[in-house]
């Protein structure tokens, strides 16, 4: 049969509450009976319920973290960078993905109701009315590139625009006069400001240039088709700045099936430099997004608002970005230079 907190207390000869009180680190405990009763806990391998704990406690030391998808490397990243955070300071980590879907946002909400002591959310469904109706007030949150200006919630976003503007710019600058950009998901926040960095970097450094959108949803197969469609027009563009790198690669391999050297017929860069960025062929000019420190950042707000309720001022702040110049534009690589 499984220890309980009785026996760890009959074999102390001490109460029950002594018991809980020296396990979960009360100061009313001397250490030396703390050390005693820590000893007796660990010789019995004595293990703590977390559901009784949870009520003496009001706490289940779980955060859940909301994302759009759990696939590709931009989110195993994000959640490495919560995870580690989230262990250093003593809580679990409950994910769930929306897969795109308002319904499934809402849904998985929900469910963690009860089961999670404060929330991240990564959601393009987010705003004020999606939350009144599915989160409780009394749960901190912190929201992750969201358009969403609130008091009540700290917001944590990319500098989106900052960065595409300036990799535009970098683009034009090298040299190559025409700039196609194959853009994210329509509704969703980071790619809508990737588009107008781009957009108003043209305007302001090229403004006799065509601008040229082709979408894209941030997959692969999607900066394929782009990178396919470009090379088939009357007049290819001279570089292609993917909204994010996994389009990026999926150009990658269009432009090689189509016979075009990369840089040498046409340029080409991404944004969030994730791991494989700097390991294919040609190693990928890009935005640098510090993406495990993304997710450290918000794992650590979120724990303040819970371990000080009402004293932590919610917040807005943009992360900047830099420019990573590899050898898939035509540049020095292996330069960088912050933005934002």
């Amino acid at each position: 049969m499984a220890v309980t907190i009785r026996d760890v207390a009959r074999e102390a000869r001490v109460s029950v509450a002594s018991v809980s009180r020296a396990l979960n680190g009360s100061p009313s405990v001397t250490d030396e009976t703390r050390a005693r009763i820590a000893s007796i806990a660990a010789r019995l391998r004595y293990v703590p319920h977390s559901a009784a704990r949870s009520l003496i406690t009001k706490r289940t030391q779980t955060v859940g973290a909301l994302l759009p998808d759990l696939y590709g490397e931009f989110f195993s990243e994000l959640i490495r960078g919560i995870d580690l955070a989230a262990r250093a300071k003593g809580l679990h980590l409950l994910v769930s993905s929306s897969h795109g879907d308002a319904d499934e946002a809402a849904a998985a909400l929900r469910a963690m109701q009860g089961r999670v002591d404060g929330m991240l959310i990564l959601s393009p469904h987010v705003d004020a009315a999606f939350l009144r109706a599915n989160l409780p007030e009394s749960t901190p949150a912190v929201l992750l590139n969201s358009a969403l200006k609130s008091t009540q919630f700290d917001v944590l976003n990319i500098d989106n625009y900052g960065g595409a503007y300036a990799m535009t710019r970098h683009l034009l600058d090298a040299g190559h006069a025409s700039v196609a950009f194959v853009s994210g998901p329509e509704d969703n926040f980071d790619a809508q400001q990737r588009e107008r960095g781009y957009r108003e970097a043209m305007a302001a450094f090229a403004p006799k240039a065509a601008v040229k959108v082709v979408p894209g949803d941030f997959s692969e197969e999607s900066g394929y088709r782009a990178a396919r469609a470009l090379t088939k027009a009357a007049k290819p563009p001279q570089a292609v700045f993917a909204a994010n790198d996994m389009m990026a690669v999926g150009c990658l391999r269009a432009f090689a099936e189509a016979g075009l050297g990369v840089p040498h017929d046409v340029a080409l860069a991404g944004f969030d430099d994730i791991p494989i960025a700097r390991y294919v062929a040609p190693a990928l000019t890009t935005v640098r997004v510090r993406i495990a420190d993304l997710g450290r950042s918000a794992l650590e707000r979120v724990a303040a608002a819970i371990e000080k309720p009402g004293r932590v001022r919610p917040s807005a702040q943009t992360l900047g970005c830099e420019i990573v110049v590899r050898a898939s534009s035509g540049g020095d690589g292996g330069k960088s230079s912050k933005r934002g």
